[in-house]
């Protein structure tokens, strides 16, 4: 892959990554009631879930998903319940009681790491796009192993810095969350936001991606 290409490719990551998301809703989330170093184990989860929507489009059975209406479906609605129930979650999280010594939740870091990849996994628009987007850097007179493994690492490390700004910032938000009513109305704010990320889900179409 020639060094312009690749350029061009890493700014085009920096524009998807930044780009508002289930992932980053999700990544927010997890460092409101996590911090930092907890809730970052998501945003490994979110990369793990994006190297398996690369290797399905690099497979080539992202075509196969972009053409099979029952494939696409399935996904799909699979990724829009995934979204409720983390909306209902979020509706019911505990509050905390933020006295400087108190210690936050501890997640699994397990759980995280499910809750991340389920988040990207489960979102068929991602490996359409990616199928759209992809192929356009792509030189079909050089080694394709080696360009995909390149725009996949180049894809995962732009992601993993803008999910730990995500992640970072609203950890440190939750120190600014001192009463039950705000606390409150943060979850709820996220669990409108899954909600919402749900519906536009649930809009997709195979032709929209």
């Amino acid at each position: 892959m020639a060094f312009e290409t690749w350029l061009a490719f890493f700014v085009a990551c920096w524009a998807i990554s930044l780009s508002p998301g289930a992932g980053a809703i999700a990544s927010m989330s997890c460092g409101l009631q996590y911090g930092f170093q907890r809730g970052y184990w998501n945003a490994i989860g979110l990369q793990l879930g994006l190297i398996l929507q690369i290797a399905v489009v690099a497979a080539g059975l992202g075509a196969v998903l972009a053409t099979s209406s029952l494939a696409f479906s399935l996904i799909k609605w699979f990724g829009v319940a995934y979204l409720v129930w983390l909306a209902v979650r979020q509706w019911r999280a505990q509050l905390m009681t933020l006295e400087p010594a108190a210690p936050r939740l501890i997640g699994r870091p397990l759980s995280l790491l499910l809750r991340g990849f389920l988040v990207n996994a489960s979102n068929p628009k991602a490996i359409v796009f990616i199928l759209a987007v992809l192929p356009q850097f792509l030189d079909p007179r050089q080694p394709l192993l080696e360009q995909y493994l390149a725009m996949g690492a180049t894809m995962v490390l732009v992601d993993l810095i803008v999910m730990a700004g995500y992640t970072g910032l609203a950890s440190r938000v939750l120190r600014l969350l001192r009463s039950p009513r705000q606390q409150r109305l943060m979850n709820r704010t996220f669990a409108g936001l899954f909600v919402v990320g749900a519906a536009l889900l649930a809009s997709v179409r195979r032709g929209a991606a």
